[in-house]
């Protein structure tokens, strides 16, 4: 055991045992980003540095601290994506999607960020991201709103997760209010920390983001953002808030909520919960329609958001009786190399016949009680079995194993007729 080679720290493995959970969230979330006509695009892991300095922005803890970034062979600087956002820009502008279009993606895999470990914070997590441009007015904006609602719902974790608004104006307006708020942080230096002793002189609206307990009443009586927005800003949220309304769709108006990147302006959201402890976002994201410019293309209009599979699958986790679907439907059990013979020519044409079945088949022999042990504990529910008597009959039996009934034995037409009732 000594000389097992270890994972990195902060990276881990989804084992067996989780993956059929991890597949059925991802089914149910491609349902419902399908159900509104949303494209998925499959992007690189590794970018150029660049990428994430101009879009992230060089004074973010992201950037400063937390990425993966090394020089390839031609001396070129890499990095590991730390999220999807830029990359997926990068590539729309790259292949031309942009001009003239309005597109809306979705994307899935991982992402890398040197953090501290903890649960529900990972050195290498996933994330499901989604990204619309070409359009400007709040429709967008409540739409994927909605899409997150249903998701939640049809994952049973509504009640789990509060959603959070701001708004955080146009860049011009943000402008205005920083100066706000470093003229209010700047009288009380003694009273911030070390991070925001720092923030103030790079990024100040992060201030209102920090979990010092501490600082709490400092930054309660900061400014408001709120404030500071101009006529169209204030309109768009408004215009937002009243479409919830009308659908009935609840949040809270959460005014220090200003996220963690440079590119956002109007629109931010969170979908937060208090069941998992410290790492209570589940999903979030906003509008940025000044990075396509910032990145080379022409201005444009853009709203997204990402969540943290590693967090959604604990929430729903926590959902009573949940369940993935089965991994087995079916076993096969096959005594004596007779047996294997028919029994694989068989299985072959029940998978030709059903091809959603999900049919196990024993492998390595193993006497009849030891592959009904294998059977049991895979899960199937039911159990085809070809031995001695089988073979004499040209029969296989059928014995379900989640209800007391008695063993079948039936033709291979028959067979088949029974799992296609019982599995189509």
């Amino acid at each position: 055991m000594a000389n097992i080679i270890q994972a990195v720290r902060g990276m881990r493995e989804v084992l067996p045992d989780k993956t059929a959970l991890w597949q059925r969230v991802e089914k149910v979330a491609r349902e419902v980003l399908g159900a509104y006509g949303y494209q998925e695009i499959r992007l690189p892991l590794l970018e150029k540095t660049e990428l994430f300095k101009r879009s992230i922005g060089e004074v973010t803890d992201i950037v400063e601290k937390e990425m993966y970034t090394f020089e390839d062979r031609n001396g070129e600087s890499l990095t590991l994506r730390p999220e999807g956002t830029a990359g997926c820009l990068r590539a729309c502008l790259e292949q031309g999607l942009l001009h003239n279009q309005q597109q809306r993606l979705w994307y899935y895999g991982p992402m890398f960020r040197h953090e501290r470990p903890q649960k529900g914070r990972y050195r290498q997590f996933y994330q499901l991201g989604l990204e619309t441009y070409g359009m400007a007015g709040p429709d967008i904006d409540t739409e994927i709103l909605l899409l997150t609602d249903r998701l939640w719902k049809r994952l049973g974790i509504r009640d789990k997760l509060e959603l959070q608004l701001n708004s955080l104006g146009s860049i011009e307006e943000r402008l205005v209010y920083r100066e706000q708020l470093v003229a209010y942080f700047s009288k009380q230096p003694e009273l911030l920390d070390e991070d925001s002793q720092r923030r103030l002189l790079t990024n100040p609206l992060r201030i209102l983001d920090t979990k010092n307990p501490e600082m709490q009443v400092l930054v309660a009586n900061a400014p408001e953002l709120m404030d500071a927005l101009g006529t169209e800003s204030r309109e768009h949220f408004l215009a937002i808030t009243a479409q919830l309304d009308d659908l009935g769709i609840a949040y809270r108006i959460n005014t220090r909520l200003v996220r963690g990147l440079d590119y956002y302006s109007k629109t931010v959201f969170e979908w937060v919960t208090t069941e998992l402890g410290a790492q209570g976002t589940v999903c979030a994201g906003g509008r940025y329609d000044g990075l396509i410019a910032q990145l080379g293309g022409k201005p444009n209009h853009a709203i997204g958001f990402a969540m943290g599979m590693e967090r959604l699958l604990s929430l729903v986790e926590l959902v009573p009786n949940v369940s993935a679907e089965a991994v087995v439907d079916v076993a096969m059990i096959l005594v004596g190399a007779a047996a294997e013979s028919v029994g694989f020519r068989f299985a072959e044409a029940i998978r030709d016949t059903i091809p959603g079945l999900k049919l196990l088949v024993n492998c390595g022999g193993g006497s009849l009680k030891s592959q009904f042990k294998k059977a049991d504990k895979s899960g199937a529910r039911c159990a085809l079995i070809i031995g001695e008597d089988e073979l004499a009959q040209n029969h296989v039996s059928i014995k379900d194993l989640r209800i007391e009934t008695a063993q079948q034995s039936c033709s291979q037409a028959e067979t088949l007729a029974y799992l296609k009732n019982h599995f189509s």
